[in-house]
């Protein structure tokens, strides 16, 4: 997939996000924002969700270099996250909320655009979060 990085949010100060679809030991994507330098980074195990019913397990990970948000490739085996990585989206996002327990983001890529809010999931665990599409 031909994934057009210069997307344009209506907000000039917006950031980059991607989906990276990663074919390792367990096939899962990875969802990252570009965020004071970095990349903030989960794992999805299920993707992110494309209806408001549907909520979803992110786990937070750590930080991600800025370079990692274009790649697409093997990692190879012996390394952490040994498998392919192919770009599944990618766009500008929006922040329309970042609190220590809840975040919300407007989202404009080329497969997934709105209002996608995280919660924290302290019952799962350390890291965890519920991710959602919210309504229009």
């Amino acid at each position: 997939m031909s994934i057009d990085m210069t997307t344009e949010s209506p907000n000039a100060s917006s950031s980059r996000f991607v989906l990276h679809e990663h074919f390792a030991k367990h096939h899962h994507f990875d969802f990252r924002l570009e965020m004071d330098g970095v990349l903030k980074s989960w794992a999805v195990p299920r993707g992110l969700p494309d209806s408001q019913n549907d909520r979803r397990l992110a786990i937070q990970t750590e930080d991600h270099e800025l370079s990692y948000i274009s790649f697409e490739g093997t990692i190879p085996k012996g390394e952490y996250g040994a498998g392919d990585v192919k770009i599944a989206d990618a766009g500008t996002y929006r922040v329309v909320m970042w609190s220590a327990d809840k975040i919300e983001v407007d989202l404009f890529g080329q497969r997934f655009s709105g209002t996608y809010g995280f919660v924290r999931f302290r019952r799962a665990g350390e890291g965890q979060w519920l991710v959602m599409k919210k309504g229009a």
